[in-house]
């Protein structure tokens, strides 16, 4: 691919102003407000309890780990789901990286109050003891970084590239016209992707005063040059940032921005431009995007464009700007699949008799291992009568008789010895039987807990929350239900 009138780019650039004066800001989400007063508000900052937040990641599982940095314990995002269906990311810290617990709750009341649509945004915090954790929207799409780099079935568009650049850039707008112009270590891992397939800047980077790690990343080559220097990050530093990632959207891989600005010098573009994005954008389009890069990664930090410029370059390049994200993305919404098992086709019919023939045929040693009750002996008379509730509610459970199977098992659970995901399940079923979806809610919950991954955790879950004409979330826990089985069974969904 050949750019043309390209002229002494990096000596002289000319000024981006590529768009009209509109005004680029995003619109605040208009639920955002006095969030601390309003308890209703469900944007407001919230302050959580360490029990609440074991239970939402089931205590903190390794499977829950969806690090945005790959980073190992206990420096790392987990996702979660509340009791009221919130699907979230916690952030866990040392204890070291915030000592002073009133300086971190401040912080991130601080970047709490921010909330937009281009931000993945903070919901609240927990400072129990020596931990230090940070809760925030749960994006289920991956990071860029997936998108861009480590790519399985379709390279990004161009058209989705500048899309991300835009949000991306808008997002920063945002923060600097609230005061919050710094953010650390911006780079690929830190843009998000929601369940719409639009990108969101992680909130994560917006705290600041943190002992945890430093600043940027260890690979001198995409640190901007005055945090080398001072240690100290700068508005400025951010943009250049931002123009390691527009290099990055551009190549589909981390080019140091020295060799970056080489290559411009020499017009030798063919180097610095993704083989994937041949044919999709014009040489006029691929100069100002390069152009804008360039002005990012100028040395001077004066010399870098704010925000706002960068937004306004950006907007007369957009492409395609009526196709959905998750369009050009290649992914499906939660409403735009099918799971392909009897079970998850049940889950979306509600159809619970038909729920009830695949879950009658499985056994404890089902449940991913959890089959602590079996292994227990006649101990005491107790034990005994216990297990013996438990063995009378299975048998109820297996000829439909609905109500005695949940006394029965009501009784096991509350009087027996450790019990499985499966006893949960089964009552569960129990109660949708008998119309009582709040409690099947709640017991399949409680079956996620105990077994992260076990599918028909999520697809109970779905089932009860169809039943309760919760339609989003129920197909939330559809289609992780349906991700988890696919896992488990090397099943797939329709339309991948």
């Amino acid at each position: 691919m050949h750019f043309s009138n390209m002229g002494s780019l990096c000596t002289k650039l000319l000024p981006c102003c590529l768009a009209s004066s509109q005004d680029s800001s995003v619109t605040e989400d208009p639920k955002a407000g006095n969030k601390d007063e309003d308890a209703s508000d469900p944007n407001a900052f919230k302050e959580f309890t360490l029990e609440q937040l074991k239970n939402a990641t089931s205590g903190f599982a390794v499977e829950n780990i969806v690090s945005e940095h790959g980073e190992k314990a206990p420096n790392v995002v987990y996702k979660g789901k509340l009791e009221n269906q919130t699907r979230i990311a916690v952030k866990r810290f040392t204890g070291s990286a915030w000592p002073d617990a009133r300086q971190f709750l401040e912080e991130a009341r601080s970047v709490g109050q921010l909330h937009n649509v281009r931000l993945a945004n903070l919901l609240g915090c927990c400072y129990e003891d020596d931990e230090r954790l940070l809760v925030a929207e749960y994006m289920p799409n991956n990071t860029l970084a997936k998108h861009l780099f480590h790519w399985e079935s379709q390279p990004m568009k161009w058209a989705m590239r500048l899309r991300v650049v835009l949000h991306l850039a808008e997002a920063l707008e945002y923060c600097t016209s609230k005061g919050r112009a710094l953010y650390h270590d911006l780079n690929a891992y830190r843009v998000l992707f929601d369940e719409e397939g639009n990108p969101r800047l992680s909130c994560f980077g917006l705290m600041k005063n943190s002992r945890d790690g430093k600043s940027y990343s260890t690979n001198l080559a995409f640190t901007p040059p005055e945090y080398l220097r001072t240690g100290r990050v700068t508005p400025e530093s951010v943009i250049y940032s931002f123009g390691t990632l527009l290099l990055d959207l551009l190549s589909g891989k981390h080019i140091p921005p020295s060799h970056a600005l080489d290559l411009i010098r020499d017009r030798n573009l063919q180097m610095l431009t993704d083989s994937c994005l041949e044919g999709q954008f014009s040489n006029d389009d691929g100069t100002e995007l390069v152009r804008l890069a360039s002005r990012c990664l100028q040395y001077e930090p004066r010399e870098r464009p704010n925000p706002k410029s960068v937004v306004a370059a950006l907007i007369s390049l957009q492409k395609e700007t009526e196709v959905p994200s998750y369009t050009l993305m290649g992914i499906q919404t939660t409403t735009s699949f099918s799971p392909r098992s009897p079970l998850g086709e049940a889950c979306l019919r509600m159809d619970f008799t038909a729920i009830h023939v695949v879950m009658e045929k499985l056994s404890y040693k089902d449940d991913e291992g959890q089959t602590t009750e079996l292994s227990f002996q006649m101990w005491t008379d107790q034990m005994q009568e216990s297990l013996n509730s438990k063995k009378k509610g299975d048998a109820a459970f297996r000829h439909k008789d609905f109500t005695t199977a949940i006394q029965c098992y009501t009784q096991f659970i509350e009087h027996g010895p450790t019990v499985s995901p499966t006893v949960y399940a089964r009552r569960s079923l129990s109660y949708l039987m008998n119309d009582m979806p709040q409690e099947a809610l709640s017991d399949a919950m409680q079956a996620q807990v105990i077994s992260p991954v076990w599918y028909i955790a999520s697809y109970l879950q779905a089932a009860a929350l169809f039943a309760l004409k919760m339609e989003t979330e129920a197909h939330v826990a559809l289609k992780e239900g349906a991700t988890l089985e696919a896992k488990k069974t090397g099943l797939t969904t329709h339309g991948q």
